[in-house]
């Protein structure tokens, strides 16, 4: 047997067993309310932390979702589920619903999706669309601003990269701050039904989903 073919059986079996592990670990999927920081110790604010909803012991989050972010934040007692959602080379989506300020037009869009330069460098092509109607999305507490005499949209971005603040900066640099912000999947993982607070643990056959396998 060639060396290069013993090599190749050696991956294989490096990631049978790496799929394994995988699938006996804890893999939660939290609807983190707005206001909550992505970390069970105070960081010297009066944000809550994830330590008030009752998470078995030894899980952490995979990722991180933004205090003034809300939606899907995966936790898991396993570290390797970073590399396998979050490692860019993946190429697993993160889908976020943005409501933002104003009325994006097809050209806005085409900016978005293509790249905008933030912080020196310009973000990856990604996917962009209009969600028109709204969707049906519950009240935060609390509320958005409101302007009477400006109209706001709901857009529908999906990254490949998850830079701090990224979607914000992007909306911003076309024009149009962002007023709310939801992640609503990761890779094949959605937010589903889980109200603001909710949490269930992911069970095996979905944990394909998270790989990014249909």
């Amino acid at each position: 047997m060639s060396r290069g073919r013993v090599e190749a059986k050696g991956d294989f079996i490096l990631e049978l067993f790496e799929l394994l592990e995988l699938l006996s670990s804890v893999l939660i999927a939290f609807h983190k309310p707005f206001g909550v920081i992505s970390q069970f110790t105070p960081d010297g604010s009066n944000r809550p932390t994830l330590a008030g909803f009752g998470f078995p012991p030894a899980v952490y989050p995979i990722g991180r979702l933004d205090g003034d972010s809300e939606g899907l934040l995966l936790l898991s007692d396993e570290a390797r589920w970073n590399a396998r959602i979050l490692a860019p080379e993946r190429g697993h989506e993160r889908e976020y619903w943005v409501q933002v300020e104003g009325s994006p037009g097809r050209e806005d869009l085409r900016r978005l999706e293509t790249g905008v330069l933030i912080q020196g460098r310009r973000t990856l092509p990604c996917r962009v669309s209009r969600l028109d109607p709204a969707p049906p999305i519950w009240p935060r507490d609390p509320p958005i601003r409101y302007r009477k005499t400006v109209p706001d949209s709901w857009l529908s971005i999906a990254l490949k990269e998850g830079k701090n603040r990224q979607v914000r900066r992007m909306t911003a640099a076309v024009g149009y701050p962002t007023l709310r912000l939801i992640r609503v999947r990761i890779a094949g993982l959605t937010l589903g039904d889980l109200n603001p607070g909710e949490w269930r643990t992911i069970e095996e056959p979905e944990v394909g989903k998270a790989k990014g396998e249909k």
